[in-house]
């Protein structure tokens, strides 16, 4: 299928504008391995530009054109963008399908959620309005005090190439909500559709500076908006753990917020007494959905030993059902994964896994008939123990582990031995136990009978090393929004702390 790629600048301002030292970087479909066109590279001099727009943006007017401006009226830019990402929606998938290898129903599917979570946050936009001089009640008469919900300012956005569009309105659709002006920086290697982000915005009149995208490498784009002294919350950020302390390290110097939804290892708990073919599916969705590449990924399976042969022999055979192909091709459920490095990634993985003694039960190669592209099969990994690289750290491919458990404690011990804490999953007609174990559970998410279904209207985020603060919700929104105390002194009477000087 041919896809044109459009030829895109920074958006800076409102404004389409060439990077200031003109590089770019090339676009590889994953499926192909071929160059299918370029993106501008920004550096720390567009930052410049951009934190600059960003800032004239919240001012202009005395605030009134966006931070100050009525809820209702930013939910309009809202709607509007929604709209059109929904008129666009068939072009946009394939943008998105070529771009970072997801099958393209996956990629549909994102950008509807894309147009979804516009819409969500800009009924928040307009309940903000009805939320202002909330009232506090205190234990004086003497006074009266309500609070305000205010646009935290300007805000640096930094997200990651799973699902590029959908992520990256993860936080733009509540930042501009709440009135802030943004710079949104995607990742690198798949940033196509969200440089169609900004064409929509300016298709739909969004107020220049509101939203400014900058294309590029981490250290010279990500760095120098993540320390970036006019950012007033340093940076929404989507990734790694490593890269994740970076960005908090350089926030730290000048004392300003960060949220951070990181890596994750989560566990998927199957017990005795489950339908076989269900929960085998859910286990297969649950790793390998995304081509591998979520960040939520149940990557370890924990099942019970009373029907471990049987139910890996099942997972088998779903595994093996899983059409492996070039995205656009119908019927496509796992595509390429991002990039020959994550390609060389995953293989290593694999490969020291059965160094350290860990039998491949399934997968673990490129599959035979795709000779090009960075393919590599479903993964199913056995005789696995606690200490080996593969339970310990996070792939971000098509792998599944595999450790037995014979009881409810047990299981729980597995699944939080972890640093991480993203998500989990348990599996079981006993709705009791899987309360208990839902209950215990050491993760910001927890699925029962399911693996990975993912709601705007619900918080979304981790704890240990899997990051803190929440996506999504209200949550979402309360991250762009600062919070202020307004108390007022109501009586006739003075104060009469101090003895007053006309009656000495």
């Amino acid at each position: 299928m041919a896809v044109q790629v459009p030829s895109r600048q920074l958006f800076i301002d409102g404004e389409w504008r060439e990077p200031i030292l003109k590089k770019r970087l090339p676009i590889i479909n994953p499926a192909t391995e071929e160059i299918i066109g370029n993106i501008p590279a920004a550096t720390a001099e567009d930052v410049e530009l951009a934190v600059a727009a960003a800032r004239r943006a919240l001012s202009r007017n005395k605030g009134k054109d966006w931070a100050t401006a009525p809820g209702s009226a930013r939910a309009k830019y809202l709607r509007a963008i929604a709209a059109k990402v929904t008129e666009r929606k068939t072009e946009l998938a394939k943008l998105e399908a070529i771009d970072c290898g997801k099958p393209l129903d996956e990629a549909v599917w994102d950008i509807e959620d894309v147009a979804g979570c516009f819409e969500y946050y800009a009924d928040l936009a307009e309940g903000l309005d009805a939320k202002q001089k909330a009232p506090v009640s205190l234990p004086m008469e003497t006074f009266k005090s309500y609070v305000l919900k205010e646009p935290i300012g300007v805000v640096g956005l930094i997200t990651p190439w799973n699902y590029p569009l959908l992520m990256a309105t993860w936080k733009v659709a509540p930042s501009l909500a709440a009135g802030c002006a943004a710079i949104l920086k995607p990742s690198e290697l798949a940033s196509i559709t969200c440089l169609e982000l900004a064409e929509v915005c300016r298709e739909v009149g969004l107020p220049p500076g509101v939203l400014n995208i900058l294309t590029g490498l981490g250290p010279e784009a990500g760095a120098p908006l993540a320390s970036h002294p006019d950012v007033d919350k340093q940076i929404a950020f989507t990734g790694s753990s490593a890269t994740g302390s970076k960005i908090m390290a350089a926030a730290a110097q000048m004392v300003k917020p960060v949220s951070l939804e990181l890596g994750g290892k989560s566990p998927i708990i199957v017990f005795e007494d489950v339908d076989l073919d269900k929960a085998a599916e859910w286990t297969a969705f649950g790793c390998f959905w995304t081509n591998g590449q979520i960040c939520s990924a149940t990557s370890r399976l924990i099942v019970h030993e009373n029907i471990v042969r049987e139910f890996l022999d099942r997972l088998v055979k779903w595994t093996k059902n899983i059409k492996i192909s070039d995205p656009f091709e119908e019927g496509c459920r796992l595509g390429p994964v991002v990039s020959g490095g994550q390609y060389e990634k995953v293989l290593k993985f694999i490969s020291t896994a059965k160094s350290e003694g860990a039998t491949i039960l399934s997968g673990g190669v490129r599959p035979e008939h795709l000779k090009k592209g960075f393919f590599v099969e479903p993964t199913i990994i056995t005789d696995v123990t606690t200490s080996m690289q593969i339970w310990r750290e996070e792939v971000f491919g098509p792998v599944l582990c595999v450790k037995t458990f014979s009881t409810e404690e047990e299981a729980l011990e597995l699944a939080n031995d972890t640093h991480y804490g993203l998500g989990a999953a348990v599996i079981s007609n006993d709705l009791e136990r899987c309360d208990r174990v839902s209950k215990n559970l050491q993760a910001g998410i927890v699925w029962v009978n399911c693996s990975q279904p993912c709601f705007c209207q619900a918080p979304w985020g981790g704890n240990k090393r899997s990051g803190f603060g929440r996506e999504l919700g209200e949550w979402g929104l309360d991250n762009y929004l600062s919070v202020k105390q307004v108390t007022q002194y109501v009586s006739d009477e003075p104060w009469g702390w101090y003895r007053s000087p006309s009656k000495l």
